[in-house]
C-alpha cells in the first residue's frame, strides 16, 4: 500500500491502526505542547509520539481532550522509560501515564531503551503485555531494541503470549538497520522512524540536495517520503507551525527506484543515542 494522506493506516498485529505519519514531542517544552500538537491536528495528523522521559504527557492528552476530534480518530503513544525498568516500576509507570495524559486508554506503550538487563526488560514486557489484556493499552512494543534483544523477547513471548505491535527505531539514509528492518518485517511489526531527517544535520548532502531540485521538495520533505516509500511511520519533529505543514506535505511525489538507490548509503552513521548495541 502506498499512503496517500497523514490518515493512510497500517494495521498492527493487535489488530488495531496506526496512522503512517507521526508527529513527535520529543524535546517539546510542556509549555508550548498543547499548541503544536493542536496545529499537527489542524494540518491532519491524527498521531501523537510522546514518552515519559519528554515530561509532556500531560500537555499531549490536553491537546487530544480540547481537540474536538473523536478519541477514537487520534492515536496517542507513550513509553516506558529506563529509569522505570521491572514489573513493578513498569506497572506503576503505565499508571502514571494514563493518569498524566488522563485518557482511558493508551494507543501504545513501548520499552524506551533496552537497558537494565534481562530479568529487568521481561518484567517490563510482562507489565505491557497485561495492561493490553487489561483494555489499559490498546497495542505494545519496542524502541532502541537490538536484534539480540528481539530474539530473547520472542523467545519469552511463547511463554507469556505477548506480540510486538511496534518496534520504533532511529531509522534514515545513514541508519537504515537492514537486520533490524529484516527481523520486524518478516512478523509484520510496524516499524517508526524517529529522527527521520536526521536532526537537519544531513541537508547540504550532495545527493540529498539533487534529489530536493529534482523534485521541487525540501530535503526534509524527500527523507519523510524515503521513510514513506520504505514502508515506515516517520515520526517528524517540529514546533514551527511552517515545517509542521511542510512535514505533512508529503504525498504529492513519489522517489523512482533509481531516487531510492541513490539514498542507499550503505552507512551506520546514528545522531541519537544507540541502546540496540547494549548487551547489558
Amino acid at each position: 500500500m502506498t499512503p496517500t494522506s497523514l490518515q493512510s493506516i497500517y494495521k498492527l498485529n493487535s489488530g488495531y491502526e496506526i496512522p503512517v505519519v507521526g508527529y513527535g514531542v520529543y524535546q517539546t517544552p510542556a509549555e508550548i505542547t498543547e499548541k503544536s500538537i493542536l496545529k499537527a491536528f489542524e494540518v491532519g495528523y491524527r498521531h501523537v509520539d510522546s514518552a515519559r522521559a519528554y515530561h509532556n504527557e500531560a500537555e499531549s492528552g490536553a491537546a487530544i481532550r480540547s481537540s474536538g476530534l473523536k478519541r477514537s480518530d487520534i492515536f496517542y503513544t507513550t513509553k516506558i522509560p529506563v529509569k522505570e525498568m521491572g514489573y513493578e516500576k513498569a506497572k506503576a509507570s503505565i499508571e502514571y501515564s494514563l493518569e498524566q495524559a488522563n485518557l482511558d486508554y493508551i494507543d501504545l506503550i513501548l520499552i524506551h531503551a533496552p537497558y537494565g538487563g534481562r530479568e529487568a526488560r521481561e518484567g517490563t514486557w510482562r507489565a505491557l503485555v497485561e495492561a493490553q489484556k487489561a483494555g489499559k493499552v490498546r497495542s505494545i512494543g519496542v524502541s532502541n531494541y537490538g536484534v539480540h534483544h528481539l530474539d530473547e523477547l520472542e523467545d519469552y513471548n511463547k511463554t507469556i503470549g505477548g506480540k510486538i505491535d511496534v518496534g520504533q527505531y532511529e531509522l534514515h539514509p545513514w541508519l537504515p538497520r537492514p537486520d533490524i528492518v529484516d527481523w520486524l518485517s518478516k512478523r509484520n511489526i510496524v516499524i517508526e522512524a524517529y529522527s527521520p531527517v536526521v536532526r537537519a544535520k544531513k541537508m547540504d548532502d550532495p545527493k540529498l540536495q539533487s534529489l530536493s531540485k529534482k523534485h521541487d521538495k525540501t530535503p526534509a520533505q524527500i527523507l519523510l517520503r524515503w521513510s514513506l516509500q520504505k514502508g515506515f511511520v516517520p515520526l517528524p519533529k517540529s514546533v514551527t507551525p511552517e515545517r509542521i505543514e511542510e512535514n505533512a506535505d508529503i504525498f504529492d511525489f513519489e522517489l523512482t527506484d533509481e531516487d531510492m538507490e541513490l539514498l542507499n548509503l550503505g552507512v551506520y552513521e546514528n545522531v541519537c543515542w544507540d541502546p540496540t548495541v547494549s548487551h547489558d
